[in-house]
């Protein structure tokens, strides 16, 4: 199985009159994240699922993965939360993206790859970053094919550092 683990795009920042689940993308984020997405591109990634966080802003990065999108935009709540078997089990087609939040994204990628959520803090998810697996969708089973800076996808998709 190949899988897509990805952190929204920059959103607003944190506000005490706006709750954080309805925080959007800033205009910046969606403009980078619109050139990573081209990067997707010319790496020839095609999706068949995207899940995402019900948070607004990963419905609005799910939204503007639709160039490489060939199926399903599902919101999926145990993304807005630790990862748990759950969430394993809402993936039932491949390629998948999963687009999440920090710290959550970096735990789900440990998880996978080494079974332990509490490595997580090892990895630096950049919003708008791309981390793809391929094995067996299974904690402690999958391996890290690439790992894709936002910056990184952005130059691959022709906008620039």
């Amino acid at each position: 199985m190949e899988l897509f683990l990805i952190r929204h795009a920059i959103a607003v920042p944190r506000s005490p009159s706006l709750p954080d689940a309805e925080r959007p993308l800033t205009p910046q984020g969606r403009e980078r994240f619109t050139q990573a997405v081209a990067g997707l591109q010319r790496l020839g990634i095609r999706l068949r699922q995207v899940h995402h966080s019900p948070w607004l802003r990963t419905v609005e990065t799910a939204a503007l993965l639709a160039p490489v999108l060939q199926g399903d935009l599902l919101p999926t709540q145990a993304l807005a939360r630790p990862p748990e078997a759950d969430l394993l089990h809402e993936i039932d087609q491949t390629p998948a993206a999963l687009v999440g939040h920090e710290p959550w994204m970096s735990e789900l990628l440990a998880w996978l790859m080494t079974g332990s959520p509490a490595s997580g803090a090892m990895f630096d998810f950049k919003k708008g970053g791309v981390a793809w697996l391929e094995g067996p969708l299974r904690p402690g089973s999958m391996v890290l094919r690439a790992y894709l800076p936002p910056k990184v996808l952005r130059a691959l998709g022709g906008g620039g550092g």
